[in-house]
């Protein structure tokens, strides 16, 4: 096939196409219309930087064995999840766990030798050489949470949510000019300008000692913030969520800080307050009715809250969308 002779295509994307009887057009794989839609685009941009776009659904799931799996070397992955357009995202039920996000792990998460193609993915997944990154600053000088991420040497796994800039910054890699002497070139450095970003996002976390985690603890925190964003009209309470998870409250604290970089209430406030905003933006609800809603008995409570977390007070922002709505009409 052609794309045997493209140095610059992630061997796991030729096995895919051939498992689906394909090839790989101009560094893209088409999903035929016989096992789903959608497509996956693969970058090998060096041999320290890989990516892949992947934006499809399957009519049954896939699994292939990881042409590319190697213990020995030192990768740190950023996995982009939420980043793609979606009209009618906004009334989905647990519209909050939809939020853009990256999770960005170690080489030590990731050694599976088998990869499972999910039925239904959208995700961009940068792969990339933990020395190469360490050796663009001074890693010494860095925050112990960037140290023990660039030394790659525990299982870590953090969280970050995706604000407006780099949400941007994303749309720019999947909506990209196709094929062109620029191409991989422009890839390369929007990719490198969203591992920037992220790192100095994670610089500014404040955790001294990081902890090494294991499938359980990740499945246990994982389960505690599902459980936070589908039921934001109750607060937390830490002693139950640590029953629940098996673990005990203080090392569900601990690890919760250090994979979402908040803490467990501070966390939920944050997307309790996000959900407010959203309800008094698009639905037809009134300020009280939002509180209602989220769990606050006392308003007042939930007007100093929402101008905490979002600047103004909800009545303030409420009128704002009417006003905007008047004149769009």
């Amino acid at each position: 096939m052609d794309d045997d002779k493209q140095p610059t295509v992630p061997k796991v994307l030729k096995t895919l196409a051939r498992l689906l009887g394909t090839d790989v057009k101009s560094n893209r794989l088409d999903i035929p219309e016989k096992y789903g839609k959608g497509y996956c685009a693969g970058f090998v941009f060096n041999e320290d930087i890989h990516m892949l776009i992947s934006n499809y659904e399957l009519y049954e799931n896939v699994v292939i064995e990881n042409p590319e799996v190697d213990t020995s070397r030192r990768r740190i992955f950023f996995k982009f999840q939420n980043i793609f357009p979606k009209s009618d995202m906004a009334k989905e039920e647990g519209y909050m766990t939809k939020i853009p996000s990256v999770l960005i792990a170690t080489s030590r998460i990731n050694t599976d030798e088998v990869i499972i193609i999910h039925s239904n993915t959208a995700v961009i997944n940068i792969e990339v050489n933990a020395d190469y990154l360490k050796g663009l600053f001074d890693s010494s000088k860095t925050s112990p949470v960037l140290q023990s991420l660039l030394q790659n040497a525990q299982p870590l796994l953090f969280e970050q949510i995706l604000f407006s800039s780099l949400q941007r910054i994303v749309d720019e890699l999947v909506i990209k000019p196709t094929g062109g002497t620029f191409e991989l070139f422009f890839l390369r450095i929007k990719a490198e300008e969203l591992i920037c970003r992220l790192l100095m996002e994670l610089e500014r976390r404040d955790e001294q000692r990081i902890y090494a985690l294991n499938s359980h603890d990740i499945q246990a925190l994982y389960a505690v913030k599902e459980w936070m964003l589908k039921h934001l009209d109750t607060p937390p309470v830490i002693s139950e969520l640590s029953a629940s998870v098996h673990m005990s409250p203080s090392k569900l604290k601990r690890l919760f800080k250090q994979i979402f970089g908040n803490s467990i209430f501070n966390y939920y406030q944050e997307f309790r307050m996000k959900e407010a905003a959203r309800l008094l933006r698009e639905g037809n609800l009134s300020v009280s009715d939002v509180g209602y809603k989220l769990g606050f008995i006392n308003l007042s409570h939930f007007s100093r809250v929402f101008k905490q977390h979002i600047g103004i007070k909800p009545k303030k922002y409420s009128a704002t969308k009417d006003d905007q709505k008047a004149f769009n009409d």
